[in-house]
């Protein structure tokens, strides 16, 4: 079976996926066979690296590419929202939503959706 790119749908985009998630969650399991998956089937992802979260100026380079993406996907754990780059990723993820109608993807990864809409255990 052919692999259809997103790319050929989001023409203009520098990047198809955002991957937003806890690195010491699921970096090394999940987000890294996900990650594999999407770009097996020629899908350009954006996913930080675990040397880009050592600098001080982090932000401005998630937030451009956030901005540069047609889909994000947060990746919901249990710790996710213990990290203020994962809720300063979502803020600006919602905003593009809201502004320009970007697509969101959320994964709920050993976390009960409810937990997260209702703000309930560590959400």
């Amino acid at each position: 079976m052919a692999s259809i790119s997103l790319s050929s749908f989001t023409y203009g985009w520098k990047y198809d996926v955002f991957l937003s998630f806890r690195g010491q969650d699921i970096r090394h399991g999940f987000i890294g066979y996900l990650y594999k998956a999407l770009s097996g089937r020629g899908i350009h992802t954006f996913i930080d690296d675990e040397e880009l979260q050592r600098g001080e100026h982090i932000m401005p380079s998630l937030v451009k590419a956030i901005t540069e993406t047609r889909i994000a996907i947060p990746v919901f754990s249990k710790n996710y929202a213990f990290s203020s780059f994962c809720l300063d990723e979502l803020v600006n993820i919602l905003s593009l939503v809201k502004e320009k109608g970007r697509l969101v993807l959320p994964v709920f990864y050993d976390v009960d959706p409810s937990d997260v809409r209702h703000q309930r255990g560590s959400y």
